[in-house]
């Protein structure tokens, strides 16, 4: 069984460039989040790009890892497609995270900043590593894991969609199989910047359903965030069992 719940929030911007997204085929479902970045509103337009091509290829192609790569290329082509058409939208990128829950597998790909946490019998087993200078710092050894949240550099970001590449710059996990209980955070920046590892683990075993896990977690990040004029905000909780 598949339960999940959707959220997104302006914050205290007077404009979201965050984007969230879901389709299900039959027993396979594909979960979508992406953080706009550029001028001009065109974030905005950056992330949603972002997300209808992922949802559109796992619609007419389904699962399995070369779809989940199609979803962040097709992502990326429309993107710099539509920088090409429009010259106020030159600036405009976005991260991507995609997971797509089969009905033995599931895999998960991402680019940015934006994360994905694997929780596995309500423990953290796993989350996506930022492409960040900040993560980098924490490969180097420079600091720590724990001091990312608040370094300075922590919003800048080395890949994202809306780049030209030479070669694809995504990061596509290895498949996990189904089994136990599995729980799933896609969320960006503004999101887990406020609310920590543990405090996620505390609300979900308190929590009964995805949609009441994102409310005790969105809880928190409004607490943490009053005051600080909020980036936007948006995750998405999905429990495999």
């Amino acid at each position: 069984m598949v339960s999940y719940q959707l959220l997104t929030n302006p914050g205290d911007r007077e404009n979201n460039e965050d984007n969230v997204g879901m389709y299900q085929n039959g027993d396979d479902f594909c979960f979508v989040l992406a953080d706009g970045l550029g001028g001009h509103g065109k974030g905005e337009l950056a992330s949603q790009l972002a997300v209808e091509e992922a949802v559109k290829v796992f619609a007419v192609n389904g699962t399995g890892e070369a779809q989940l790569a199609e979803s962040f290329d097709a992502a990326q082509s429309a993107i710099l497609e539509n920088q090409k058409q429009d010259a106020t939208a030159m600036d405009m990128k976005t991260t991507l995270v995609v997971l797509h829950v089969e009905r033995n597998q599931i895999r998960w790909g991402h680019i940015g900043d934006s994360r994905l946490y694997y929780f596995q019998d309500g423990k953290l087993a796993q989350r996506t590593l930022d492409h960040s200078v900040p993560q980098m710092l924490v490969a180097a050894g420079q600091i720590r894991e724990k001091q990312i949240r608040n370094h300075p550099d922590r919003n800048r970001l080395l890949r994202v969609l809306g780049v030209e590449w030479d070669a694809p710059r995504y990061q596509i996990e290895d498949p996990k199989g189904r089994y136990g209980h599995q729980q799933f955070l896609l969320c960006t920046d503004g999101f887990w910047e406020l609310i920590d590892e543990k405090k996620m683990m505390h609300c979900l075993k308190k929590a009964k359903t995805p949609a009441e896990w994102l409310a005790l977690m969105e809880a928190i990040v409004c607490k943490n965030g009053a005051g600080k004029n909020m980036d936007n905000y948006s995750a998405i909780a999905v429990w495999a069992d």
